[in-house]
């Protein structure tokens, strides 16, 4: 067993860690306990996590990759999530913060037409309220998804202005290449996005265009690293198109270049 996996496994015994009542388990499916140890896994693993780091989770939901960081993020390491559901965000500051003043959550008003249609603001021009510079790791999960070309190249500037040096920015997405393509041809892998359409965006239901979003592979690295972001590391791609794989959707890392 790797370290990583030796460190998940000692930070999940013990006594019961909050887990949201179901009716706030809107992202995702799968068990909310296994599925947030699962990307602190990944978290160490390719994002290389430390607990002294300082974390911001945008979309962070009702705190499924939170609470497996509860005891693994320790001083001065801290912990910031931000979400547009009031309602998780609630859950995850009485759940959570109340007995971690280092976790915080933050409620942010963006309209979504699934999550949040009556929000006040539009994603692809709203600023996050933390100063430039000010994390060592960011990450978004199921968020990528469920965003156009416009908002994920405004999260993309957001994650270079907020990345200190050297930082890392851990990101899933459903990315379309030429194995991908050819699978989802095939009538592999569970999602049914329609591979022969050109891109470099696809939908998987138009009735619904947020409902799932992958892009063109190269389009999508293209946004973060015209922002001055690297490639970290490539890309596991997940099982979603018909891959064999042991994730579900792709990941991928970017960082800021550390100072000279």
């Amino acid at each position: 067993m790797s370290d990583a996996a030796d460190t998940v496994e000692r930070l999940t015994k013990g006594p019961p860690l909050p887990v949201p009542p179901a009716a706030l388990q809107f992202c995702g499916d799968g068990d909310f306990a296994a599925i947030g140890a699962e990307f602190l896994g990944h978290f160490l693993t390719l994002g290389g996590l430390k607990p002294q780091e300082r974390v911001l989770d945008i979309g962070c939901g009702v705190g499924r990759t939170a609470v497996p960081l509860m005891r693994y993020l320790q001083p001065p390491g801290s912990y910031d999530g931000v979400d547009i559901v009031r309602s998780a965000i609630a859950w995850c500051r009485n759940a959570i913060s109340r007995s971690n003043p280092a976790f915080r959550f933050h409620h942010i008003d963006l309209a979504h037409p699934l999550y949040n249609p009556k929000g006040a603001s539009h994603t692809a021009s709203a600023r996050l309220p933390f100063a430039d510079g000010s994390f060592d790791f960011i990450c978004m999960v199921s968020l990528l998804t469920h965003l156009d070309r416009t908002q994920v190249a405004h999260y993309a500037r957001e994650v270079a202005r907020l990345l200190a040096p050297g930082g890392r920015c851990f990101v899933t997405a459903f990315l379309l290449n030429k194995p991908a393509r050819e699978a989802l041809r095939a009538g592999q892998g569970p999602l049914r996005f329609s591979a022969r359409l050109p891109g470099p965006v696809w939908r998987l239901n138009p009735e619904i265009p947020l409902a799932g979003v992958a892009y063109d592979e190269d389009t999508f690295l293209e946004l973060f690293m015209r922002v001055g972001l690297l490639r970290v590391r490539p890309t596991v791609y997940g099982r979603w198109s018909g891959r064999t794989a042991p994730v579900f959707q792709d990941l991928c890392v970017f960082g800021r270049a550390s100072s000279a």
